[in-house]
């Protein structure tokens, strides 16, 4: 899998002091949230379920900062060479290698960005270094609930080195010589600024080749990844259905749900501090998007926030009069910074440094707002920026994110 990439909000670019208490505790709620990625939506049995599928194939969840795997089938570690452990929480980028196709990987990105499924040839790399051509398969997994995309699957397929005819051996150098003519040609021209294939590599029985366009793969193999990609969905959807939050192949199109595009999740994911999303087109202006920092602060799950209105974390403590500022400033389309007791999952108390601002499209109307919280009693970020100032990084990347999605609207949201 390909995850979109824009720098990080609050952390440095280099930073070679021992972790803080606070990035300790950033990163277990990322495990946390990875070994639930699969529960909360699932039946606790679907891990054993989905080990009894034979094939190699990926889960990735799209909704946890950097689009980690959060499942990798046996089939899938024998043929890497993997473990579990090496490959749970790192992103499909990992297998990837000098000759693996940058257009392919643009391919793959873009099938992501669109939430659609995709049959693509795909030079990848095992653990020992060596390269192997697999049938790359991926697709959509769609909550029925809210019409997300809740996980990604890449089903692999190893594409054997074809034998060639007499003839076909007889007129391979001078093939070979065209192909890497116009391989020379179409680097000239490229615009993108993409890397193409090396024209050598070391193949699975170490002997030096010329690189191949690609590795086309047989109906045979193609059947074999559809079939896969039947069985995951059919035991997804099975125990899906256990825990209540059903899940398909195909969006459904609720009433009044617009849910986020994966490609902005995905760029969301990347900004490190506590923060949600709220849809002011909506009723009651629910959360659509909540950052794994806000649920860390919180101690809620995704799944218990989305949907609902931001005040659940009120209490019979939260002054009335800063409720009615922060009322009254999204009645005007104004950012505006409060303090005030919100209350956690377990019921403890925290003063939360609120900045709630409006983030406008393209076209400049408010397509949400976005609420910054910053833990009183944590104020330090170890980079010498005021709360205030740290709220402003993050409203800014926000702005950014949504502008760029609007300029080129994914099918998850139209634009605004």
């Amino acid at each position: 899998m390909v995850a979109l990439t824009i720098p990080s909000i609050g952390r440095r670019a280099e930073n070679t002091s021992p972790p803080s208490a606070v990035a300790e505790v950033m990163a277990g709620c990322s495990r946390r949230l990875i070994d639930q990625s699969l529960t909360a939506r699932y039946s606790d049995w679907i891990a054993e379920a989905l080990d009894e599928i034979q094939g190699c194939f990926l889960i990735t969840d799209p909704g946890v900062a950097g689009h980690p795997i959060v499942f990798a089938s046996h089939g899938f570690l024998a043929m890497s060479g993997y473990s579990r452990e090496e490959v749970l929480g790192r992103n499909g980028r990992m297998f990837q290698g000098p000759a693996t196709n940058r257009r392919s990987v643009l391919e793959i990105r873009e099938a992501i960005r669109e939430e659609r499924t995709l049959q693509i040839s795909l030079l990848n790399y095992r653990k020992d270094g060596t390269p192997h051509w697999i049938l790359f398969h991926l697709f959509p997994v769609f909550g029925v609930d809210d019409g997300r995309v809740a996980h990604f699957v890449a089903v692999q397929v190893p594409i054997p080195r074809r034998s060639r005819s007499l003839s076909e051996a007889r007129c391979g150098g001078a093939r070979g010589r065209l192909f890497g003519a116009c391989r020379n040609e179409v680097r000239s021209d490229c615009d993108l600024g993409c890397n193409l294939a090396a024209d050598l590599f070391v193949d699975v029985d170490n002997r030096g080749l010329e690189a191949e366009e690609s590795r086309e793969a047989s109906e045979q193999e193609k059947e074999r990844a559809s079939d896969a990609a039947n069985s995951i969905l059919s035991a997804l959807t099975q125990y899906s259905k256990l825990t209540g939050r059903v899940v398909s192949s195909q969006r459904s199109r609720l009433a009044g749900i617009s849910p986020l595009s994966s490609s902005l999740i995905l760029s969301l994911g990347r900004i490190k501090q506590s923060f949600v999303l709220t849809d002011p087109q909506l009723p009651d202006m629910p959360i659509v998007y909540a950052s794994d920092e806000f649920l860390s602060l919180t101690g809620y799950s995704r799944h218990e926030i989305l949907g609902h209105n931001y005040e659940f974390l009120n209490g019979p403590d939260t002054e009335v009069e800063v409720l009615h500022q922060i009322r009254q400033s999204i009645q005007v389309e104004c950012a505006c910074t409060v303090r005030l007791l919100n209350y956690r999952k377990d019921g403890s108390l925290f003063w939360n440094l609120l900045h709630v601002s409006p983030v406008r499209n393209a076209s400049g109307k408010v397509a949400f707002y976005v609420n910054v919280q910053i833990d009183e009693n944590t104020k330090s970020d170890g980079l010498g920026l005021s709360p205030h100032m740290r709220q402003l990084g993050v409203v800014g990347a926000v702005k950014v994110a949504v502008r760029s999605l609007s300029l080129c609207a994914g099918p998850s949201r139209p634009s605004s």
